[in-house]
């Protein structure tokens, strides 16, 4: 007991502390106002978790300062944006993006007929490069003529302010439907699937590396036919699906759009670790200034598709009802009308912002420990990061096992971008303001400890919707009658603050240790 309580003195103190503050705050306000300020906290933690997971993920097992994260959390709002207000732009963009990912899955091939060709470092990286710079130049040009159904920046009427007001109200605008004009279909999609190959014949140059057993991956081939075959049916089929789509409850083309997110940002993930971090893994310094670079590309990249201004994401059905039989008083009654609120005390908890997010935070924790703590994926991760060699002298890929953690962390940092919009909305400068609170997060948590992200989030909740909330009622200062409202720029230096305490005392924070 003695060596439980020794080893674990932090975190007891921290949740000490925690309770200590909680029934503190109690006695400053309603039960109502208290029971609301702490659903909200654990809201606002679970967001910033599920960046702050991903973040630790990649840096704990990788070591690699992901700059970018914030920006794909972004990303990951606007994609799912566009899958749920505009289904048929989602449509138009699933054939091309079935027949860009057919060169991936060739990779395994080409690595083999790579693999026996002679060349130089310097040599093999700029034939690499160059492959991969020449099929993205070939895949831009057919899309710009590719008729994707988008909004018009230079319209209000018809810009995503404005689809996403109609969109809310119940209503849409009109949706536009699949035309080649410019250029055919057969060329269309046989120019992608030219210029995926040879990028994809790019990045298995860059890898530089062989098979070892010399055996042909059937599968890569069985994936290059089914991604070619999917694109093909898509468009021919394009008019019903995008109909079907606009037809189906939001509830479940809102589970749609979620799973876009998180398939966009694993496929985003896979993409950067292979071919921009690889590489890097010896030069951390490289590494900030690329995903620094990445995040700025990231901004002006959604600025110059989405627009400037930011815009709402409405929510779905299921938690969206109002009128008779809303707020709900119970649980049965909240499922009949699919109310927006729930009845608490003598006022309202709404179901998707206090209900809904945390319970996908839970959920997410839950998973992704069991991934790294019970299963043979995670001990292969934990692993490979403390003895490489070893790992693939048991013939574990594992440059595969790598690009599949940064993946995991950057799908988990789009997950939280859907999930955040509809509550906090879309602008460009979230991703920014999100990943500072998951760094400071992170700093109180413990970098590069999972269950010190979950921590360090937690406790970044309660702060911020306290101060909050207090700011609204007022603090009573002890032996006095002066009533303390703090002012709204106090909110993030609160969080600051926290972490400037912490640090003080516990310098790698709270369960500061490499898992």
């Amino acid at each position: 007991m003695k060596t439980f309580i020794r080893k674990n003195s932090p975190l007891l103190v921290t949740l000490l502390l925690i309770l200590i503050f909680l029934v503190s705050a109690s006695r400053g306000m309603s039960n109502q106002d208290f029971y609301i300020t702490l659903l909200r906290s654990l809201s606002n933690g679970s967001v910033v978790f599920l960046v702050a997971a991903g973040f630790s993920l990649i840096f704990g097992l990788l070591d690699v300062l992901n700059l970018a994260h914030g920006t794909l959390y972004m990303i990951g709002a606007y994609v799912g944006w566009t899958v749920f207000v505009r289904p048929d732009t989602f449509v138009d963009l699933l054939a091309p993006a079935f027949l860009l990912l057919t060169g991936l899955t060739l990779t395994g091939a080409f690595k083999q007929l790579t693999g026996r060709i002679n060349l130089g470092v310097t040599s093999r990286r700029l034939i690499s490069w160059g492959l991969i710079a020449l099929g993205v130049v070939l895949a831009a040009l057919i899309l710009t003529r590719y008729p994707i159904a988008m909004w018009d920046l230079e319209n209000y009427t018809r810009g995503p302010v404005t689809f996403s007001f109609f969109a809310d109200q119940g209503m849409r605008l009109p949706l536009e439907h699949l035309a080649f004009d410019e250029i055919s279909p057969v060329l269309a999609l046989l120019g992608l699937l030219v210029a995926s190959v040879i990028y994809g014949l790019g990045i298995a140059l860059l890898g530089g590396e062989k098979r070892a057993d010399g055996k042909l991956n059937w599968r890569g081939f069985i994936l290059f036919a089914l991604l070619g075959v999917g694109a093909v049916l898509i468009t021919i089929f394009n008019t019903p699906l995008t109909e079907w789509l606009v037809k189906i409850d939001s509830t479940w083309l809102f589970l749609i759009a979620i799973i876009v997110a998180i398939a966009s940002g694993v496929g985003l993930g896979a993409g950067m670790e292979t071919t921009l971090i690889r590489p890097l893994y010896s030069r951390p310094i490289y590494q900030l200034m690329l995903t620094l670079g990445l995040s700025a590309i990231g901004v002006e990249m959604v600025q110059a598709i989405w627009g400037r201004p930011g815009f709402i994401m409405p929510r779905p059905a299921i938690v969206k009802g109002s009128g008779d039989g809303c707020p709900a008083t119970s649980m049965a009654g909240w499922l009949e009308n699919k109310c927006a609120t729930i009845q608490f005390f003598d006022g309202r908890i709404r179901v998707y912002d206090e209900i809904f997010i945390p319970l996908m935070g839970i959920i997410v924790l839950i998973a992704v420990w069991i991934l790294l703590k019970r299963t043979r994926i995670g001990m292969i991760i934990r692993a490979g990061v403390q003895d490489r060699a070893m790992v693939e002298a048991l013939g574990i890929n594992v440059r595969r096992v790598f690009t599949f953690v940064f993946a995991l962390g950057v799908g988990l940092a789009t997950f939280g971008g859907i999930l955040a919009a509809p509550s906090s909305g879309l602008n460009t400068g979230m991703g920014a303001s999100l990943l500072t609170s998951a760094l400071i997060a992170l700093a109180i948590g413990g970098l590069t400890s999972y269950p010190g992200a979950a921590l360090g989030s937690l406790l970044v909740g309660l702060v911020t919707q306290f101060i909050i909330k207090y700011g609204q009622i007022g603090i009573e200062i002890p032996f006095t009658d002066i009533v303390f409202k703090p002012s709204p720029p106090l909110v993030p230096a609160s969080t600051v603050l926290l972490m400037v305490i912490v640090l003080l005392f516990l310098p790698g924070g709270i369960m500061g240790k490499k898992e």
